[in-house]
């Protein structure tokens, strides 16, 4: 199955949706990325269309726990999100910043259990 970049029509409602399943297991005070959830979905979705799928989420769905890869925050480039917004809502729940204003990703990133991951490319072995 090929990565969604353009407009997503279609199939893409059940893909939003796993994505939506997936950003509703992140516990308080922990994060994924969006390349970390495009994986988990079998990179059926990019990065970029993980954030898509973010920024049309229903409620219910904590957003604002998912980040860049370098720990930061997408949203604050956002017209329609407050400046700040997202790293608040990361606060109130005892995420942590550096002073370049990204969090640090081996402490607080989440790995959910019981979600297959994309498959792994087999080496074959030799007699």
């Amino acid at each position: 199955m090929a990565r969604v970049h353009g407009e997503v029509e279609g199939k893409a409602g059940g893909v939003f949706a796993d994505v939506y399943r997936l950003v509703r297991r992140i516990p308080k005070g922990r994060v994924m990325t969006y390349g970390q959830i495009a994986t988990l979905v079998e990179s059926r979705l990019s990065p970029r269309a993980v954030g898509w799928a973010m920024h049309g989420c229903p409620r219910g769905v904590p957003w604002h726990r998912v980040v860049n890869a370098s720990g930061g925050m997408s949203t604050d480039r956002l017209p329609d999100v407050p400046p700040g917004l997202q790293r608040a809502l990361l606060e109130a729940e005892g995420v942590e910043f550096r002073k370049s204003g990204t969090l640090d990703l081996s402490r607080y990133r989440f790995s959910p259990m019981g979600v297959r991951k994309a498959a792994k490319k087999k080496v074959p072995r030799h007699a």
